[in-house]
């Protein structure tokens, strides 16, 4: 079977000397971006760690309002999904356009699945009045479960937008992969986004744990 390799010229930007130049500045930018998330998310975990500490029985009490079954299953999504954007990333340095494409595609159609099971986990929740903060209405001895779930809603909604946005960046690269934008010589928005996308599946793989299981 043959498979199409791309095997279009490119050319760098006139402000950089070189391509090599002009691939060492994205991904530079690229891992200081990152490095801005994590230090985001940082605030967050740290802000979890007190609210643990001073209230161990309100996260024991609140975790057992959390479906794992759905946690877990979105964990394996975008275990895979990750799995699939490094197939991806491959694919476009070896210039295997077709190929590339359609492992972009799964990462999509996986990260898409994560965003409709967090729908129907949210709805469900919101149907049981439970609510963020002051609009919490869910019947309980512990009123101040409404504390944990607006640590909840903030961590996993962030999380959730952030999935939101690698999707549009997904989409992009599907088009300019279908205008064989990208080769061998060329790859690198494929690169700083598949790194993206993994750091995205890395903070769930925090979240997880520290919400549903402990």
């Amino acid at each position: 079977m043959n498979v199409e390799v791309a095997t279009i010229e490119f050319h760098h930007a006139h402000h950089f000397a070189n391509a090599e130049q002009q691939y060492t500045a994205s991904k530079q930018g690229t891992w200081l971006f990152l490095a801005t998330e994590i230090l985001m998310f940082g605030v967050f975990f740290v802000s979890y760690s007190l609210f643990r500490a001073l209230y161990p029985e309100l996260y024991q009490e609140a975790s057992k309002l959390l479906n794992t079954t759905l946690g877990a299953t979105n964990t394996v999504v975008l275990l895979t999904s990750s799995l699939s954007m490094a197939m991806a990333v491959h694919y476009a340095q070896k210039g295997m356009r077709e190929k590339s494409f359609w492992a972009l595609l799964v990462t999509f159609l996986l990260a898409a699945t994560f965003m409709v099971i967090k729908y129907f986990e949210y709805t469900h929740k919101f149907h049981l009045g439970i609510y963020p903060g002051r609009y919490f209405t869910y019947p309980t001895d512990m009123p101040s479960l409404a504390l944990f779930f607006s640590v909840y809603y903030l961590m996993t909604g962030l999380h959730g937008l952030h999935v939101l946005v690698g999707m549009g960046l997904i989409a992009w690269l599907m088009i300019k992969t279908k205008r064989r934008t990208f080769s061998p010589e060329y790859y690198t928005p494929v690169e700083c986004i598949g790194l993206y996308w993994h750091i995205v599946d890395i903070i769930w793989i925090f979240l997880f744990p520290l919400l549903y299981l402990m």
